[in-house]
């Protein structure tokens, strides 16, 4: 157990690749905000073209089904790696346990493995715009709705963010969203090996249940910035608050439309019979 403990601690904490990170804008690649508003305008700006022509084919399902597999599982490894290698880098790195709800202002730079994890989730956020190409390929077009889009933009924003600010809650905000999208690339997965498995409403659930976590840790974070001498990154945790709750708001509405309207199906079903 000591031994797969030394190799998981060097490949996902001491690497130099990893120890030695530094976000730096205009250096490190991606960290600039022409980067970041180039890559926004590009994937809304095609999003739309996709939507209203038809220059993208349907594939097969034949030719659809090994895309899809390969994708899902390389989210959900990369995923699944992301939420231990930010926590085994938090453990490394954190002085004392209040670093994990609060950087301590004007001392935290972007640097070490905590935020190379960040880093790597800003990539995988940009990585995971193929989920919208599938769905173009996939002929799928009612899956494209106003949540998958301005979810899948906004939150580059929202990572971009995170880094550049060295924004307090970053590593509890990166290992729990991590660890809902493993589970929700799991049920991807299966569902593109023809296995589609009976717990999709649970993930909706456990999303939901993300987000009111986030707002519970932030009354921690905002007790030790207005009692304990502030915390890093205030204005980029403002930022990351609104977009939680309009996520929030929207992760709500989808659940009432799609499993409130079923349980009154089978109510009815249930009052026929009797």
């Amino acid at each position: 157990m000591d031994h797969i403990q030394s190799i998981l601690r060097y490949w996902l904490v001491q690497h130099p690749l990893i120890s030695q990170f530094e976000w730096q804008q205009g250096h490190t690649w991606g960290a600039s905000p022409l980067f970041l508003v180039l890559t926004l305008l590009s994937y809304l700006s095609l999003t739309f073209l996709f939507r209203h022509t038809n220059l993208l084919p349907s594939l097969r399902p034949s030719l659809l089904r090994p895309i899809s597999v390969v994708h899902n599982l390389f989210l959900l490894l990369l995923s699944f790696t992301m939420a231990v290698g930010c926590s085994l880098s938090t453990r490394h790195q954190m002085p004392h346990p209040r670093w994990i709800f609060c950087f301590p202002p004007n001392r935290t730079a972007p640097r070490g493995p905590t935020f190379f994890w960040a880093y790597l989730f800003y990539l995988s956020k940009l990585l995971e715009f193929v989920d919208t190409l599938l769905i173009f390929i996939g002929g799928s077009l009612r899956r494209l709705s106003f949540l998958h889009v301005y979810h899948h933009a906004a939150v580059v924003v929202m990572c971009y963010v995170w880094l550049q600010t060295s924004q307090s809650l970053l590593p509890v905000a990166l290992v729990t969203n991590a660890s809902v999208h493993t589970l929700m690339y799991a049920y991807y997965l299966l569902c593109a090996l023809g296995r589609r498995p009976r717990w999709k409403r649970a993930v909706t659930d456990l999303q939901i249940a993300q987000f009111v976590f986030s707002f519970g840790v932030s009354g921690v974070m905002l007790y030790y910035h207005v009692a304990g001498g502030g915390c890093s990154g205030f204005r980029g945790w403002c930022f990351n608050a609104l977009f939680n709750a309009s996520l929030l708001v929207l992760f709500l509405d989808f659940h009432t439309k799609n499993y409130a309207v079923g349980r009154v199906a089978m109510d009815g079903q249930d009052k026929k019979r009797m």
